[in-house]
């Protein structure tokens, strides 16, 4: 039983399950009992109330809204309205307790990477399994995950195939196949076979862990309407007691300054905007979006247009095979593909790497490994494959190769250039053979979540320090006509900072390390998780954990709803408190009834905000 009645929730519960049919038996006189059974109600919902309140009166000097809720406990009692005393202790300890579920419900969409940390891992040394502490996991090591279990730290496949559900991270509701070289997150979960990976983030470096200090950073107090509905509540406490005076000096009636008492408690007015506030954060946890800053959301509806960034953040951030051309009439696209996957095959370029994961990606196989493998850095590389001799890469090789490159070829290759393409020229046997182009591919999604912002009102601008022809290639291809190439983390900055001059409130999205003056000085910075830099991050009020730009439309939409949220419950409460005061004065309410109005309205608003929770706008 102690260590029951210590934790807050419970004990809550209890008390209000004993004071209820307390409340119930004084009201309809039932029984013979010395004392009014509504005295439970006091002494166990009312007292931590008024101890509370005085501590934050005599400590700090804060005057809110539970001094005015104690100094009518207490008149209630003065004049003998001992069941009045104890409803309203009563209806103030529900308030309270569904604000607390209010919270607790936002922030189980997040708290739950924290219990989702993996305690042990699979460690395989010289060919044996060893389980150990998870942050006892090293770079470098290999560790075996069986179906079912939830990786440790992240890292990639070396050996294996399996389907990941990564719902934690990123919401996705289907498991994400994966296979050697690709990467695996920790808090994700193995759903088939086993498969060996190698330890690359590990302890606090791993994803599950800086979205666990992302939480941490969390905070919805932060809200800067918050503390405007604070001061109000100030200032109301000072105007009951002033006009709960007067009413006493110019009727003579105590019952009646009571009861303003009772009903000018502004609970919903300080209970309207956090309970929203945190009710979106909860929303948008549960589509993977982390709001770090509580007033993220009030600054975000303001947003009369967002700038992206582009490489990362409206593409993947890593290159993809775009175009092949054959220029050897002994060989199609696919056995020039083959033969350049091969070659590049040992190399740890990234163009290579891009190359020999698109051969795998449309045949499912791994390259035939060459007989000879040279790289020469910045150039490309030299490689014997099936007897032919294969060389891959920029112009300046084949130059130096003395390989001859047609004009036909040129041309093409000028075209892929002007899309933003990068050029890797193939040779066979000291003859070109073709072309492959890649470049940094577009999101699926990229079009149609811009399309989505532009139908919000909201307009869009791309902010990038690639060429022109790579930044117009894009931005034709989201629709963004808008385009500022060319830019310098301080041309980004001053490009912001141009619009919110011209009274242009701008949202940054980006990734890089470059971003982060750009999201910092932005009116709000939202940030890549899962691509994105800590830098980027650190910088950011909002994080997109699972890169899902998606996201951004319902986001704006759930800044403007909360927002429009705060605005009816602080309005709503007002009138309620007016209309409820003028009844008082008149003698019409009496304290008791004057407690269900008011109560009734803290209880209303926080049912209002709670909405929000589960609040999506379709399509």
């Amino acid at each position: 039983m102690i260590s029951f009645i210590k934790d807050d929730e419970k004990r809550t519960v209890l008390f209000l399950i004993l004071s209820a049919p307390a409340l119930i038996v004084s009201f309809f006189h039932i029984g013979n009992f010395p004392v009014d059974p509504a005295w439970a109600a006091i002494l166990l919902c009312g007292i931590p109330i008024v101890k509370g309140a005085a501590a934050q009166l005599i400590t700090e000097f804060d005057i809110k809204a539970d001094v005015l809720v104690s100094i009518a406990l207490v008149a209630s009692i003065v004049i003998g309205e001992i069941f009045a005393a104890g409803e309203v202790a009563f209806i103030m300890a529900i308030g309270a307790y569904l604000e607390e579920r209010t919270v607790a419900n936002a922030r189980a969409g997040i708290e739950k990477l924290v219990h989702l940390t993996p305690t042990t891992a699979r460690v395989v040394r010289e060919g044996k399994e060893e389980i150990i502490p998870a942050e006892q996991v090293k770079i470098g090591d290999v560790l075996r995950v069986l179906a079912g279990e939830t990786i440790a730290v992240d890292g990639a496949i070396l050996k294996g195939q399996t389907s990941i559900d990564q719902s934690v991270m990123t919401g996705e509701s289907l498991p994400v196949d994966k296979s050697e070289g690709d990467e695996v997150f920790s808090g994700t979960v193995n759903q088939f076979d086993t498969f060996d990976m190698t330890a690359q983030k590990v302890g606090e470096d791993s994803s599950l862990q800086r979205m666990i200090r992302l939480v941490e950073s969390a905070d919805a107090g932060k809200a800067k309407i918050v503390g405007i509905a604070d001061r109000w509540a100030t200032w109301i406490v000072v105007i009951a007691l002033l006009a709960a005076a007067i009413t006493w000096f110019v009727t003579g009636e105590v019952i009646r300054s009571v009861t303003i008492l009772v009903v000018f408690c502004p609970c919903a007015l300080v209970l309207a905007t956090p309970t929203a506030i945190v009710a979106g954060i909860g929303n948008a946890a549960k589509w993977g979006i982390l709001v770090r800053e509580g007033d993220a959301l009030e600054r975000l509806s303001q947003v009369k247009r967002i700038a992206f960034d582009k490489t990362g953040t409206l593409t993947y951030g890593k290159p993809a095979v775009t175009q092949i051309h054959s220029m050897d009439p002994e060989l199609e696209e696919k056995a020039l593909l083959t033969l350049a996957a091969s070659a590049e095959s040992r190399s740890e370029h990234p163009l290579g790497k891009a190359i020999v994961a698109d051969y795998r990606q449309k045949t499912g196989t791994m390259p035939v490994q060459p007989e000879e493998f040279k790289l020469l850095a910045g150039r490309g590389v030299a490689a014997q494959v099936s007897g032919q001799k294969i060389l891959a890469g920029n112009e300046a090789f084949m130059t130096e190769q003395k390989i001859s490159i047609s004009e036909k070829l040129q041309e093409s290759a000028r075209k892929a250039k002007a899309d933003g393409s990068t050029i890797i020229y193939i040779a066979r046997n000291q003859a070109a053979a073709g072309m492959i182009a890649l470049s940094d591919t577009l999101r699926p999604d990229s079009a149609q979540m811009v399309e989505a912002i532009h139908q919000t009102g909201v307009k869009t601008v791309l902010l990038t320090g690639d060429t022109e022809a790579a930044a117009s290639h894009i931005a034709a291809a989201a629709k963004i006509q808008d385009v500022r190439a060319d830019c310098l983390p301080e041309k980004k900055l001053e490009e912001i900072r141009r619009f919110q001059e011209q009274g242009e409130p701008v949202c940054m999205v980006g990734d890089g390390i470059n971003d982060a003056p750009a999201l910092k000085s932005a009116l709000v910075g939202i940030a890549m998780g899962g691509i994105g830099s800590d830098i980027a991050i650190d910088a950011a009020d909002i994080v997109l954990v699972g890169d899902d730009i998606r996201e951004i439309p319902h986001l704006l939409q759930l800044a403007k709803k909360t927002m429009k949220t705060i605005r009816v419950n602080l309005t709503a409460s007002m009138m309620l408190n007016f209309i409820a005061i003028a009844l008082a004065i008149t003698g019409v309410l009496t304290p008791v009834l004057g407690a269900l109005v008011h109560n009734a309205g803290s209880v209303a608003v926080i049912i209002n905000s709670s909405l929000l929770l589960k609040w999506r706008k379709l399509k």
